[in-house]
């Protein structure tokens, strides 16, 4: 069944993934943090006289670090979900802890586009929807710049076009 403006929104699986560059993206950031993690092992174990276990404990991450890299990036591009209808905005994030939320069009109160340096390289944008819900802004990771640009323009116009004060 359709929705229509006289329907409330209801609560359902978003329709559209995000760009595959996020995998991607996300594989790099998880890298860069058992690197880091590495890294500091390997110092740690060259200035301990009693090194044999740390090479142990270095093994044991590099396999839970691989296993992480190869993981998690497919798992999260699987989960994250996004779409943007007249009446609402629907999200679904997260890896473990999973959510799904929604937002009536006429709930928004401001509309962000945010690109890091590293989101940059990767020709990525994250979106952020923000309404006057204590449950905090919705956000979407992971877009293609010109799908992010295409959204906050799409939500801006669709805000301004729906009466209310957006609480």
């Amino acid at each position: 069944m359709q929705e229509t403006m006289d329907e409330t929104p209801r609560l359902r699986p978003p329709r559209y993934e995000v760009s595959r560059m996020a995998v991607r993206y996300w594989a790099v950031r998880a890298l860069a943090g058992w690197v880091v993690l590495a890294v500091a092992q390997v110092i740690w174990m060259v200035n301990d006289v009693h090194a044999s276990w740390h090479v142990v404990v270095l093994a044991v991450t590099a396999v839970l670090g691989a296993g992480h890299v190869i993981v998690m990036p497919w798992w999260r591009f699987r989960v994250h979900r996004w779409e943007s209808t007249p009446e609402a905005v629907y999200t679904q994030s997260g890896w473990f802890d999973q959510e799904r939320r929604i937002a009536p069009i006429s709930r928004i109160q401001t509309v962000d586009s945010e690109r890091g340096p590293f989101e940059q390289i990767f020709g990525l944008a994250n979106v952020t929807v923000t309404t006057a819900s204590a449950a905090g802004p919705l956000k979407i990771h992971g877009l293609d710049r010109e799908t992010a640009e295409r959204l906050v323009d799409e939500l801006t116009a669709g805000t301004q076009a729906t009466g209310g004060d957006a609480t």
